[in-house]
């Protein structure tokens, strides 16, 4: 059997994201007094008494949704679809509302799997009787919880475990390549991740600003697992608004972080703007790989001298990566989109490169010998020896004598003589030298 996934519905600002940061023992979805904000359905993992559990947050469920609300309460709808035990939580203290009956009449039609009745905001023990009007919507048991502090959430997930066959440990997988597609606000980030899936796994919208937190989805193709990370647009930090916004980008900021490759996306009509390069820094800052992504391409097909044009404006504004293979694609008619897996693929494992050390020596040394260091008060400066001290990004320590760093020049002379010999395409490299002090 597969790990049990358990989906936290609700109508909108009933604390599901509060307890799904509970449950997750972190703070992963955003949480805000605002009504509304959760929109993409979230997927978080835990282990509760040894069992392993998936668990997904949902935007809430209006009446009569129209526009993007109306796309929220479909991924509500497709999270209750995939779930084997589903979390409908109310609010203790605004008591049992219309909209609390009404989610409660469509999950009886729509669902097909255990319904547990958890009533929120249940702060203290001697609370436990706001619960009991809620035992009018048929549902057993009801149980009281407060997300906030934490009460009764032990109780709450041996009442989901209880609901659920123990399944046997999933074999070990290799590791998956962690995809983070990231740039400024409409982009095309969801579309370029939904044409990847080839479902609407994501909300899509023209409205700037849609995807507010990292939306992680597992994925394979062709034999590889993925993990796809949809993120918020990053903006100029002094355009970012509302503490909401301030908290996506953050989140954005963080995925690329913890990604392996970034698919830096670019607007083909719009060109390179600064932000661009200050969302490309953040990808180069992180370590991760990167793949420039020049989305819309579609939008300049009858253009013969675009591709030369973009090309010299990135080599122009990209200058720190250099290294950054550019591909052209349109995720509105799927053109090349699939093809960036093989780059992907191969950013990935440049970025797991490890160099020999006596590989690494003998072209250190011959690059010493075409171009010393520059000479420290007057003594020459000699480079004694090299090694690979790490990789995800390649990270090399050389030893030298010199007793202040060497300069920047010197030590991107020595970044291009390992790209020559090793590659390393898409990927940055760190140089460390120790002095003897």
């Amino acid at each position: 059997m597969s790990v049990p996934i358990i989906a936290i519905v609700g109508r909108p600002n009933v604390g599901k994201s509060t307890l799904f940061n509970r449950l997750l023992r972190g703070r992963k979805a955003i949480v805000d007094d605002t009504p509304g904000v959760t929109r993409d359905r979230l997927y978080g993992e835990f282990d509760w008494r040894g069992r392993h559990f998936i668990l997904v947050d949902t935007g809430g469920f209006e009446a009569a949704p129209i526009g993007i609300m109306a796309q929220v309460r479909a991924q509500a709808e497709q999270a209750v679809a995939e779930a084997d035990v589903i979390l409908l939580l109310v609010d203790a203290k605004d008591g049992l509302t219309p909209a609390d009956a009404e989610v409660a009449g469509l999950l009886r039609k729509a669902a097909r799997r255990p319904i547990l009745l958890v009533v929120n905001k249940v702060d203290a023990a001697s609370q436990e009787t706001l619960a009991a009007e809620f035992h009018r919507l048929g549902f057993e048991p009801v149980l009281p919880v407060s997300a906030e502090q934490g009460q009764g959430i032990g109780e709450l997930l041996d009442a989901v475990a209880s609901q659920v066959p123990e399944a046997e440990a999933p074999p070990q997988e290799p590791g998956a390549v962690t995809v983070a597609v990231i740039g400024h606000p409409n982009v095309g980030k969801s579309s370029l991740v939904n044409r990847f899936l080839g479902a609407d796994r994501v909300l899509v919208s023209p409205e700037p600003g849609t995807t507010r937190d990292a939306v992680d989805t597992r994925f394979s193709y062709r034999g590889r697992d993925y993990i796809l990370v949809d993120t918020a647009g990053i903006r100029a930090k002094g355009r970012i608004g509302r503490s909401v916004e301030r908290y996506s980008v953050s989140r954005a900021l963080a995925a690329v972080r913890r990604a392996d490759v970034a698919l830096i996306l670019l607007d083909a009509v719009e060109g390179v703007t600064a932000q661009d390069t200050k969302i490309g820094g953040e990808a180069h800052e992180a370590g991760c790989a990167s793949i420039l992504v020049v989305n819309k391409w579609d939008l300049r097909a009858g253009d013969r001298d675009a591709d030369a044009a973009y090309r010299l404006a990135l080599q122009e504004q990209f200058k720190y990566l250099a290294y950054a293979p550019v591909a052209f694609v349109s995720a509105l008619t799927g053109h090349r989109v699939m093809q960036l897996f093989r780059l992907i693929d191969a950013v990935a494992a440049e970025r797991e490169r490890r160099i020999r050390t006596p590989e690494l020596n003998t072209v250190i040394q011959e690059a010493v010998a075409r171009r010393p260091p520059p000479a420290e008060r007057g003594r020459p400066v000699r480079i004694r020896y090299a090694t690979q001290v790490g990789a995800k990004p390649p990270t090399f320590l050389c030893f030298a004598t010199a007793g202040s760093p060497l300069h920047f020049s010197y030590l991107r002379y020595l970044e291009n003589c390992l790209r020559e010999a090793y590659g390393f395409r898409g990927t940055p490299i760190r140089l460390v030298v120790r002095g003897r002090g």
